[in-house]
């Protein structure tokens, strides 16, 4: 009983410190945005755009220090390889929670350039969360099923002419794009419901990775696979992590070279398409064994 009385003393308090560090954050670089907006001017606004990335790190970087107050956790950070700050990446991560993007972008601050999330559309009106990665320039998408695109065909492909466009301002400056490779964050309905032939992880899918690579392949440097475990706390790590009962945290960083033919066209090269879609499940399997593994141990 005192255990339980604990931790919600702990949510109540814990909770609204994130959500004011959100908003702290989140309404300066909205600001900056709105300046950076009005002043179409290149210098001015590069300068401005690398102010706002490091309040995205600041962010990050406090939020993930209250994770460390309010947890007796312990943060596993691998790295099988160099990072540089100067060198463009793509990373293909498995999602789990919300606290995997506060993890991305602290992990994110002292190794790699600012990253940039592909977000659903729905999240713009989310506060401060919605206008400050419109200020940051991250792209929104659409998500349609199967059944609407049937019936507004003409529908069909805009996520990937989102993403052709975004793509393109980020050839600027060295940049991370982070693809969560699911499309959704895991669940063990999910897994059943989608018949994952994975261990820990959904189907992967092909389509927005595959064009990313095909509009900025030249440019990454290499492929960031990075596999986020919550290995104590897998039902509801994000609840956990608010009323201090997270234990552990793995982030494990493998580095990959881009494949072969990156920028190829993918959606009319049959022989690319399938050939593409076998790399993406030969790295998701040996995501999954790694995974296990982890989970093992």
């Amino acid at each position: 009983m005192m255990k339980v009385a604990v931790s919600l003393l702990i949510f109540l308090i814990h909770t609204p410190l994130q959500i004011i560090n959100l908003a702290c954050w989140g309404c300066l670089i909205i600001f900056f945005g709105l300046i950076k907006l009005a002043l179409p001017i290149p210098p001015i606004q590069k300068l401005l755009a690398n102010l706002m990335h490091t309040f995205l790190f600041g962010f990050g970087t406090v939020s993930v220090r209250m994770v460390r107050w309010f947890n007796d956790v312990d943060v596993q950070i691998d790295v099988h390889g160099e990072l540089s700050k100067q060198n463009w990446y793509l990373i293909m991560a498995n999602h789990l929670s919300w606290l995997d993007i506060i993890l991305l972008i602290e992990f994110a601050a002292k190794r790699i350039p600012a990253p940039k999330f592909f977000l659903k559309k729905e999240l713009i009106w989310m506060p401060f969360v919605g206008l400050g990665a419109w200020a940051l320039e991250m792209p929104f998408m659409s998500r349609y099923s199967q059944a609407y695109l049937s019936k507004y065909p003409h529908k069909r492909g805009q996520d990937i002419e989102t993403t052709k466009r975004y793509c393109h301002k980020f050839k600027t400056m060295p940049t991370t794009v982070i693809n969560f490779v699911e499309g959704t964050r895991f669940t063990a309905n999910k897994h059943k419901l989608k018949k994952s032939c994975y261990q820990h992880l959904l189907p992967p899918k092909a389509g927005g990775i595959a064009f990313t690579l095909a509009t900025m392949g030249e440019l990454f440097t290499n492929i960031l696979d990075i596999s986020l475990l919550y290995p104590e706390n897998k039902r509801h790590p994000m609840y956990a992590m608010l009323s201090g009962q997270m234990k552990r945290i793995v982030i494990d960083v493998n580095i990959i070279p881009v494949p072969e033919k990156a920028n190829s066209d993918y959606f009319s090269d049959k022989v690319y398409r399938q050939q593409f879609q076998e790399w993406l499940n030969e790295c998701w399997a040996i995501k999954d064994a790694r995974i296990a593994r982890i989970m093992e141990h």
